[in-house]
């Protein structure tokens, strides 16, 4: 330990002090003796000597002997006190620890890391004692090598953990940096998908002038209509035509949850436009030059009277329908290629339907591809307005922040419809709370975002039953307005708050934002979503169905 500088100046003081031989007091005088003096004998002298030397023993002696005693009497009290406290009031201010604290310290976080350690090798082990009968998946693998090697990271901290206390100079404290790529491993598990965009395969998308494709779609829900819609983006873009949004009178009010004029500015040139402007453009008078048919079962064009009949009610005139083949099933869809299409819809009319192609497969991963198949500026032509996506991110930043995992858990209507499935997709609370505690583990997130159409009662059994290492994992829903809140007031100010397909699209919005996204299989909705975070680039690994791979542990019997 350093002394200060009092110290060096009592040092130095002291090394004058013997050294001055004018002030040291038995000094023998150097000055000659005067004649009157009488000389003193031998005898004398050397007694005189024999006492200078024996005082000066005795003092060296005192004095060193004093300096090795005294530390002997300092260490037991040192080891048997708390020194901390015995001179509180004089070091308090320099956060005194002594090494065997830091070791006893470093001790406790190490067992508290260890009992970690064999817990998740002990989840370990029964997995794969459990899946040990079956073929192991290339993602099963992943995840199994993903666990032992964050065991290999965690027993690594431990060791820097137990080392610190012993480390000097650039330590770090506590051993609390780690090396990401330890051995040469990535451990962000749950990293963001490269979509590889500059490898996209894309068509332009440049109408002829008043060549118009008639969009229909009306098969399921609003998810089902903008996969519908965006399939009618592909073929308008492939048949070198407008595409005309459907009217709110016969369909969703799309301007609520899309924006069209941002689909023009991606493409470069107005290549979508509303119904009102279509109309507009005919005068009022539109007319279907030719309604062919996709699909020509279970009903030609998949359009049924009624729809017919809200279609003439808005000024749309038609003529006969027509079948580009004799036997397309919505049930069982052949696949298509663009050639395909081309040949069956080319067509010089001014306008043409072809009814609604959700269920189409016309270059499926083409279309599918991270950004769609179109050419365009933009990360996706089909995505929420503006409005939408700033609420949704104002959300974010008020209740959840950057790191969290979104939760689609659909449940109504979902028993029946997963239980004519084999295997079934609806899983038991408790099941699908293991499932969704394990995915909270792999992605270490702190909170789960959860959109649903489950009963409270469902969900407050999952919320209670979602929890890690005795932590209960928040479940957080959008609440009820509330004015003291303001991250929605942009859906106030324009009146579009209490529509429930804004609702439905904020949620998906919420949820292409995630680091983590768990959707339900067989649901639109979770795909809708799916196709968002391809395209903004938010994909994870870790994105994945609800209990994946798994059947679910008890099934209801058929009515």
């Amino acid at each position: 330990m350093d002394r200060d500088s009092s110290d060096e100046d009592d040092d130095r003081h002291t090394l004058i002090h013997l050294n001055d031989t004018k002030s040291l007091p038995h000094q023998i005088p150097t000055s000659p003796r005067s004649a009157s003096t009488p000389p003193r004998s031998s005898f004398r002298i050397e007694e005189l000597e024999s006492q200078i030397r024996r005082r000066f023993r005795l003092s060296f002696n005192k004095r060193y002997l004093f300096a090795i005693v005294l530390p002997l009497l300092i260490l037991p009290i040192f080891f048997s006190a708390d020194i901390r406290s015995l001179f509180s009031s004089n070091i308090s201010s320099l956060n005194f620890n002594t090494v065997s604290d830091r070791i006893k310290e470093s001790q406790l976080q190490a067992l508290y890391l260890l009992n970690q350690q064999q817990s998740s090798l002990l989840s370990l082990w029964n997995h794969t004692f459990v899946n040990s009968n079956n073929n192991v998946t290339a993602v099963q693998f992943d995840d199994m090598k993903a666990a032992l090697l964050n065991q290999i990271t965690l027993n690594k901290h431990i060791q820097q953990i137990l080392l610190s206390p012993h480390k000097t100079g650039d330590a770090v404290e506590n051993g609390t940096v780690l090396d990401p790529n330890y051995g040469g491993y990535s451990f962000d598990r749950c990293r963001k998908v490269d979509q590889k965009f500059s490898e996209r395969r894309t068509i332009e998308w440049k109408p002829k002038p008043n060549k118009f494709l008639f969009a229909i779609c009306l098969s399921g829900q609003m998810s089902n209509h903008l996969i519908c819609l965006e399939k009618h983006m592909f073929f308008a873009a492939v048949l070198g035509r407008t595409l005309v949004i459907p009217s709110s009178k016969f369909d969703y009010q799309y301007d609520r949850v899309l924006d069209i004029e941002h689909i023009n500015g991606c493409v470069g040139q107005k290549a979508v436009i509303s119904f009102e402007d279509f109309m507009e453009i005919k005068k009022n008078h539109g007319h279907i030059d030719r309604f062919i048919c996709y699909f020509s079962s279970p009903q030609p064009c998949y359009v049924d009277e009624d729809h017919l009949k809200k279609l003439r009610s808005l000024g749309i005139s038609m003529g006969k329908l027509e079948n580009a083949w004799k036997n397309e099933d919505t049930k069982k869809a052949s696949r298509k290629t663009v050639k395909d299409v081309e040949e069956k819809f080319a067509s010089d009319d001014d306008v043409i339907a072809i009814g609604d192609v959700f269920f189409a497969d016309v270059e499926t991963d083409w279309v599918t591809q991270p950004g769609g198949p179109i050419a365009h500026k933009c990360k996706t032509l089909v995505e929420p307005s503006k409005l939408i996506v700033l609420t949704a991110q104002r959300f974010i930043q008020t209740f959840l922040g950057s790191d969290f995992i979104a939760l689609h858990f659909r449940r109504h209507g979902f028993l029946k419809f997963c239980n004519v499935k084999n295997p079934s997709c609806f899983y038991p609370i408790p099941q699908a709370a293991d499932c969704i505690t394990r995915m909270v583990e792999r992605a270490n997130t702190p909170i789960i975002y959860l959109s649903t159409d489950a009963a409270e009662s469902e969900t407050g059994l999952l919320q209670s039953m979602v929890m890690l290492n005795g932590k209960t994992i928040p479940l957080v829903k959008r609440p009820p307005r509330s004015s003291a809140e303001k991250w929605d007031a942009l859906l106030y100010r324009h009146g579009i708050e209490d529509d429930p397909q804004v609702e439905a699209m904020l949620d998906k919005t919420i949820c292409a934002m995630a680091s983590v996204f768990i959707g339900a299989p067989g649901s639109t909705f979770t795909e809708d979503i799916l196709r968002l975070r391809k395209g903004w680039g938010t994909a994870s690994l870790c994105d994945e169905y609800l209990c994946q791979g798994e059947v679910p542990n008890f099934i209801a019997g058929e009515e």
